[in-house]
């Protein structure tokens, strides 16, 4: 390629002139080669070849404040067209759908992801000494148009998949080592949502980037594309993760949604991660019926199963082993909406919400017994929406109230009153809910119980529950 006239140095006589034209050629160099990258041969040898190391010599012989420096029309088209030239490359990069599962054309991904991230590592060193020498934005705004790109060939090329090869996934460690250090960040998650709450990050950027490739048509042109946003998620936690919900909710229901196990893992895996990290539940819960305005039951037939039910079932999978205390009460403190979201539908999840209930009423929660409390919110409401279903499991429902009543009535521990009072109160309340769905049944099952027990606060429930009148209105039946 002709690069002379690109970088011809300017003479005194007729600085500003031959600038202008200097930079009208450059801006001219990068087109061009942007215009070969995206035609169909570029991906043959020779002409792959030919492309990337025009490109390299064009980068080489460019001096930093040809790119970024000065101002006026000059410069209004070099960060954008840089910009493009980070993404044709990304593209270019990217393993094709049929690179998935390995084979003969994995090495070949491998071998133009390696040349890839050689001219990345190039442009990024231009921008670091730009940053070192220049005064102004100039430097920033190239930056801003290449930090996004070269995160996600970053990404995708150093994870290990069956497209990248050892030496891929060093160069690619590379470029996102030196991408961190350009734009000053000390991680990956402070890269994307900002080092400190002054700085905005990057993450918009990123999803945005993403967001054409990870449609329910597209997302499996690309193999890489699930991991990267995948692996993107789950750097960003609470409590700027919220502010993103409506980016990444979708993507991650289109993923978990797929008939290949691989795909429903990694989607669930997703879901999960935003489940803990958005405070905002409320917020995910009223997008569930906007992503299925398309479901209609037309009352032939069972109701079909929705995104709010593939969540609650998620987050029941996890809650019924989970023994750090921590995450329980944010599981628990997430149940009543889910609940009330699905209202008689829940009868879909009572086998595991009972033994969820019944798991986490027996243990002590600490101090403000944050857990216990949402659980109990969690069953009265259940009784509520579901109550023809409850008479069959009063047995066991029965056995665990009056097992947290003694406990709590007995409780050794620094518990404040107050918070006794309100775990006694609530569970006052269910076990008078249980009678009403019960028909009275639990009045008689604990008539005994005042003339044997001896707790003053456990008789007073009791009574409490004995004390209500049998004719007394109820809106859960």
């Amino acid at each position: 390629m002709e690069l002379d006239s690109a970088l011809e140095a300017p003479s005194q006589e007729d600085s500003s002139l031959s600038e202008e034209l200097s930079h009208s050629a450059l801006g001219q160099a990068f087109s061009k080669i942007l215009h070969s990258l995206a035609r169909p041969e570029a991906r043959r040898g020779n002409v792959k070849d030919v492309v990337l190391k025009d490109l390299g010599d064009l980068i080489e012989a460019t001096e930093f404040d040809r790119l970024f420096e000065g101002t006026g029309a000059r410069l209004r088209g070099m960060p954008e067209t840089l910009g493009q030239v980070a993404k044709a490359l990304e593209k270019y990069a990217a393993p094709s759908k049929e690179e998935e599962g390995g084979g003969d054309g994995h090495s070949e991904a491998a071998e133009k992801a390696a040349q890839v991230g050689l001219l990345f590592l190039k442009l990024l060193g231009k921008v670091e000494t730009a940053k070192n020498s220049l005064v102004g934005p100039a430097w920033q705004t190239g930056l801003h148009h290449l930090a996004g790109p070269v995160y996600i060939f970053a990404i995708t090329h150093s994870l290990e998949q069956p497209w990248t090869t050892p030496r891929s996934r060093e160069v690619a460690r590379e470029v996102l080592t030196s991408l961190l250090q350009v734009t000053e960040c000390g991680s990956v998650a402070g890269f994307l949502h900002g080092e400190n709450e002054d700085e905005k990050g990057r993450l918009s950027v990123i999803l945005g980037l993403l967001k054409p490739d990870l449609n329910k048509e597209s997302w499996k042109n690309n193999p890489a594309i699930k991991h990267v946003f995948s692996w993107t998620l789950q750097q960003v936690t609470r409590p700027w993760l919220s502010q993103h919900l409506e980016r990444v909710l979708p993507a991650s229901l289109v993923i978990s949604d797929d008939y290949q196990t691989e795909n429903k893992i990694l989607g669930v895996h997703c879901l999960h991660h935003i489940v803990l990290n958005v405070a905002v539940l409320p917020c995910l819960l009223d997008l569930f019926p906007i992503l299925e305005k398309t479901l209609h039951w037309k009352g032939d037939g069972a109701r079909p199963t929705t995104h709010c039910d593939e969540v609650l079932r998620l987050i029941l999978t996890h809650m019924e082993p989970e023994h750090r205390l921590l995450l329980r009460r944010t599981y628990a403190r997430n149940l009543p909406a889910f609940v009330n979201r699905l209202g008689i539908l829940t009868v879909r999840h009572l086998k595991r919400l009972e033994r969820v209930i019944i798991g986490y009423l027996e243990v002590y929660d600490g101090p403000e017994e944050e857990a216990r409390l949402k659980i109990l919110e969690t069953l009265k409401l259940l009784m509520q929406h579901t109550w023809p279903r409850v008479s069959c499991r009063l047995v066991v429902l029965l056995k665990a109230l009056l097992k947290l009543i003694c406990d709590v009535a007995r409780d050794p521990n620094l518990t404040p009153e107050s918070v006794k009072s309100a775990l006694l109160q609530e569970a006052t309340d269910c076990l008078i809910l249980l009678d009403r769905c019960s028909q009275g049944r639990v009045k008689g099952l604990l008539a005994k119980i005042p003339q044997s027990c001896e707790d003053r606060k456990v008789v007073n429930c009791i009574r409490k529950v004995q004390q209500v009148s049998e004719g007394a209105p109820y809106d859960g039946t």
